[in-house]
């Protein structure tokens, strides 16, 4: 099995889910489920954000002109239902349940075609940046299917390649040597790091930061995010093997 981690940058105006959480910076919406058959698409999302981040998220999902998922620039007619689950002060549990079109695209659809059938998908969508996670057979043409996915977003969305790895390595690599980070994002946090980023009073901010590898500031933010997620789950990953090969002494 193989992993796939990608994420769609989008373009103002090109996603109303985007924009309500590019309204919102601190607001996230991640998948619970999500399963796709060649005509339909439906799935559970869970959203946290403060009170008008959920509401403007909820517009989003039940009034954006064509379905979140959907990758064509425009209606394609398809029929959607969106539901809320469950509600709270700080949460959002949403059903969305999307029958498509011949016109309508979608990252699941394109995947299915390439791909094969089985794939699994796991979804987060922070800002303007809509991350997925794809476990796949490994098998099936991965070039033609970032090459339909780059033809369906056109000039809506920059796709960043972050991850591709066998499921079976571990997140360090065998060797210990392979940081499981993005060419975008060892660059960030290299120059942050030369920066001053992290030094305490910080050297630069992030803005600065952004124009001097020029690269919009929620760009650098989301990578920076990312990849200082991804080094503290690995340190802590690491810390916790090695206590349990020193309890088995």
């Amino acid at each position: 099995m193989r992993e796939l981690v990608f994420a769609l940058e989008y373009e103002p105006g090109c996603n109303r889910v985007a924009d309500a959480l590019a309204d919102h910076p601190d607001a996230r919406v991640r998948s619970l489920s999500l399963h796709a058959t060649a005509e339909r698409l439906w799935r559970v999302d869970h959203a946290n954000g403060t009170p008008d981040a959920l509401d403007a998220i909820e517009d989003a999902f039940h009034n954006s002109d064509y379905y979140a998922d959907c990758l064509a620039t425009e209606d394609c007619g398809a029929t959607q239902t969106t539901r809320v689950l469950d509600r709270t002060d700080g949460a959002l549990v949403l059903y969305s349940d999307w029958e498509r079109t011949p016109t309508c695209a979608s990252v699941p659809h394109i995947a299915r075609d390439h791909l094969g059938d089985g794939v699994l998908f796991e979804t987060r969508h922070e800002g303007r940046h809509y991350t997925w996670r794809l476990i796949h057979s490994g098998e099936g043409d991965l070039a033609a299917f970032f090459d339909d996915l780059e033809a369906a977003v056109g000039e809506c969305a920059r796709l960043e390649m972050l991850r591709t790895a066998d499921t079976t390595a571990s997140a360090g690599g065998s060797d210990g040597k392979t940081s499981g980070l993005s060419p975008e994002q060892e660059a960030a946090l290299r120059a942050a790091v030369e920066h001053g980023y992290y030094e305490s009073p910080r050297e630069v901010d992030v803005g600065e930061l952004a124009e001097h590898l020029d690269v919009p500031r929620s760009t650098l933010t989301y990578r920076l995010r990312r990849a200082e997620e991804h080094l503290a789950k690995q340190h802590v990953a690491g810390e916790r093997e090695a206590s349990e090969r020193l309890a088995s002494r």
